[in-house]
């Protein structure tokens, strides 16, 4: 049995066997002269060694010998096929499509499949070709292809009745054959892909006052329907094999039948959910089933408890856990199913269930999403060292969000903790403990709110763990634990809003000045998009320098600006943890176009207050010690260089990248080679050196603070062409920065003449 879960689901099933009293023994079996339809095709070599990339949030709708189709809901309903070949995507130009279980897909121009009246068939095979019918002048709709020429087709006649027809196209010209056996009174006729040339047709009759959905099996070569069974209610997903039927209720019942002896078995599985539907397939004499669901949940945080998708053979009772969770199940060519699920171990896509040498069931993954199966902390979101007076969450990120998180929070020096069970869901107003994309957490006022430890918060190292809890069930609970160090009125390097993440300045060629959020992407590890652009208002084109100088007086970060005439403007902001507030600018004082670099944001006298830095014309370098009073923000200034800094036309703050325990400073020269001074703790650096070159090819270089919350600060490039580029700190001052990575940060904003 295949399982990869700590807890291990058991099915206890109980297998009933009657005789139908209305069905002789082989009644049902596949006649001997009966032609199987569609006719074989060519194998098509699959040339791939690797799983193909498989649509995110793709709905399976049709697999073939060649390929499978699917639509993305997030996408809108665009079909496309993907060849398993050569993996190439082929887009299909229709609304609607459905599956014949081969490479032949009906596409058509209305609303649902029924409801388009003219539409084709198209063989998706390498060189097929594409049949269309016209429907309209036989008074028909579709129900069912069934080749590349021919389709199950309901026919309303003159007085009323309905008749199901195969409708063949021969050369432009529509032909059709009644199907006898269907009563003139069925409506809502439908039928599964045809397997060994049969399919099982379900449709609805009235009986007395009230409607029953029947069942049939139809021959399409002697085009008859026998039928099998009355059912009060509706079938969900039946399925056909060359030797069985089957279908479920809404019970948690699987029901099928022997096609030879025409016997019936029951198997009830106590472990699904009351009322809970199933989705099953057949191969052979093995049932398939499942609960269907998605791996993401659907938001609410209530659903089910997936049952896994089991293989149960129907002669000897034996069951085979094929994969943990199964949202779709389609027939495919060549006695197999196709299945839209996931598996902890193999990962989660598109997977092709056959029968092995041994005649038993085997599930092989042809397309992935790349996401994983089961739950996995992707990392943590809280800014070191954490404020604990500030509204920024704690924050976690897990692959999703359906789970349920014992988090448990202990201050390590006196043990004291706090422990809370967070119920993660998005949908209606969500959870207060959830923060989109995966991440969850706390406020540090909520803590304060429901524990002592929260309200006699203490500085220093603080020991988390938490268990989060599958709330579908899908995969084993994940355990991961960490710490972080705390303080009070922590000054934030780049923080505007408060929110724990990185905010850049980006003024346009209008003179607009943007708030750009931003979001630490954990698995492209470099730096996203976060909520979108805030306009901070127009007039900025009279400041040549605009700086980010981190939080003057604690919490979120402040900027300053130089006018043209020399005038030093501080901007106060206060982040509440959503936006940013900014006050009415207060002059620092004239003369600071002496001045030919600027930069802030980095504590480089270890006081734990960010200071102010200036190179002027003449090459000294100058410290503006930070006072930690808003009022007065910078104490006078101090030379902590003599000369040789005018060889630089750009240096930046980017607090402590070297692991020396002190602020230090990047300085880039005329010929693009860039320098790392250490800092020593009292404002000082240590000898330069040298860290790489060609990095004239950007236009500013910002340290904007521990944007990936490993600890250690971080360094953003923009280039021209609304190129970005994100360097993540290492923490050794041999090699401060970790190999670039492209970031989408400004690609699609207005291209800016300054970012800060």
């Amino acid at each position: 049995m295949i399982s990869a879960r700590t807890t291990r689901r058991g099915v206890s099933a109980a297998i009933t066997t009657v005789l139908a009293a209305t069905l002789g023994a082989g009644l049902l079996s596949a006649p001997a002269t009966a032609a199987p339809l569609p006719a074989a095709e060519a194998a098509v070599t699959d040339t791939r060694t690797a799983p193909l990339p498989y649509p995110n949030y793709g709905i399976l709708t049709a697999a073939g010998r060649t390929g499978f189709l699917a639509w993305a809901w997030d996408k809108g309903r665009t079909y496309q096929w993907t060849r398993y070949a050569d993996g190439k995507v082929i887009t299909i130009d229709a609304p609607v499509a459905d599956s014949s279980g081969s490479d032949v897909i009906m596409t058509g121009q209305g609303s649902t499949p029924a409801r388009s009246l003219v539409l084709q068939l198209r063989d998706m095979a390498p060189g097929g070709g594409t049949v269309t019918m016209d429907l309209r002048p036989l008074n028909a709709t579709y129900v069912k292809a069934v080749s590349k020429d021919t389709i199950l087709a309901k026919v309303t006649k003159t007085d009323g009745t309905v008749e199901l027809h195969l409708v063949t196209s021969t050369g432009g010209t529509l032909t059709q054959r009644k199907v006898e056996g269907v009563p003139a009174a069925a409506q809502s006729p439908a039928a599964t892909p045809v397997r060994d040339g049969s399919v099982l047709l379900s449709y609805s009759v009235q009986d007395g006052t009230s409607w029953e959905r029947e069942l049939a099996v139809v021959d399409l070569a002697a085009a008859k329907a026998v039928p099998v069974r009355r059912l009060a209610y509706y079938p969900g997903s039946p399925a056909i094999s060359d030797t069985h039927l089957t279908w479920a209720d809404a019970g948690g019942k699987l029901y099928s039948v022997d096609r030879a002896t025409g016997v019936e078995t029951v198997i009830e599985d106590t472990e699904l959910p009351e009322g809970e539907s199933l989705t099953v397939g057949l191969l052979g004499a093995w049932a398939m089933y499942g609960t269907p669901g998605s791996l993401e949940g659907d938001g609410t945080g209530l659903g089910p408890r997936l049952l896994p998708l089991t293989a149960k053979s129907l002669t000897t009772g034996e069951s085979i856990r094929l994969l943990d969770y199964v949202s779709t199940i389609e027939p495919g060519p060549d006695n197999t199913l196709y299945v839209r699920g996931g598996h902890v171990e193999r990962g989660d896509g598109l997977y092709r269930v056959s029968l092995a040498a041994d005649g038993k069931p085997t599930a092989q993954l042809v397309a992935t999403t790349g996401k994983p199966v089961g739950l996995v902390h992707l990392g943590t979101r809280i800014p070191q060292p954490f404020d604990l007076a500030s509204p920024t969450p704690l924050k976690w990120e897990l692959s999703r969000e359906n789970a349920d998180v014992d988090l448990k929070i202990t201050h390590r020096a006196t043990g004291t903790s706090f422990s809370k069970t967070l119920h993660l869901y998005s949908e209606s107003a969500g959870s207060p403990y959830y923060y989109g994309d995966g991440q969850f957490g706390i406020t540090w006022k909520e803590i304060a709110a429901e524990s002592q430890m929260g309200k006699d918060a203490a500085t220093g190292t603080y020991d988390w763990t938490f268990t989060a809890r599958p709330q579908n069930g899908v995969g084993p609970d994940l355990k991961a634990s960490g710490s972080f160090t705390a303080g009070r009125n922590v000054p934030s390097q780049h923080d505007l809003d408060g929110d724990g993440a990185p905010n850049l300045l980006a003024r346009d060629a209008q003179g607009v000045l943007w708030n750009l959020d931003t979001a630490y992407d954990s698995r492209g590890k470099t730096l996203g998009r976060g909520f979108p652009a805030w306009k901070i208002g127009g007039g900025w084109q009279g400041y040549d320098r605009i700086e980010t100088v981190g939080g003057i007086g604690g919490g979120a970060a402040d900027f300053i600006a130089r006018d043209k005439a020399g005038t030093l403007w501080l901007y106060d902001v206060t982040g509440n943890g959503y936006h940013a507030t900014i006050a009415p600018r207060k002059s620092l004082g004239g003369g600071w176009n002496t001045y030919a670099q600027i930069t802030g944001g980095s504590d480089l006298t270890g006081d734990g207050r960010p200071d102010l830095v200036a190179a002027d014309k003449t090459g000294a370098l100058w410290l503006y010690k930070g006072t930690g009073d808003i009022s007065a923000p910078f104490s006078r200034r101090q030379k902590i260089g003599t000369g040789g800094w005018g060889i630089y036309n750009q240096i930046t703050a980017t607090g402590n990248i070297g692991g020396a325990g002190a602020g230090d400073l990047i300085a880039r020269d005329k010929d693009g080679v860039l320098w790392l001074y250490l800092g020593k703790g009292d404002g000082t650096f240590t000898a330069r050196k040298q860290i790489g070159g060609g990095w004239g090819a950007y236009t500013d270089t910002i340290g904007i603070g521990d944007a990936n919350y490993d600890g250690r600060p971080d360094l953003l490039a923009y280039g021209p062409n609304k190129t970005a580029y994100f360097y993540a700190g290492t923490g050794d001052h041999r090699a401060p920065f970790a190999r670039r990575a492209t970031s989408p940060i400004l690609t699609d904003q207005p291209p800016y003449n300054h970012v800060s």
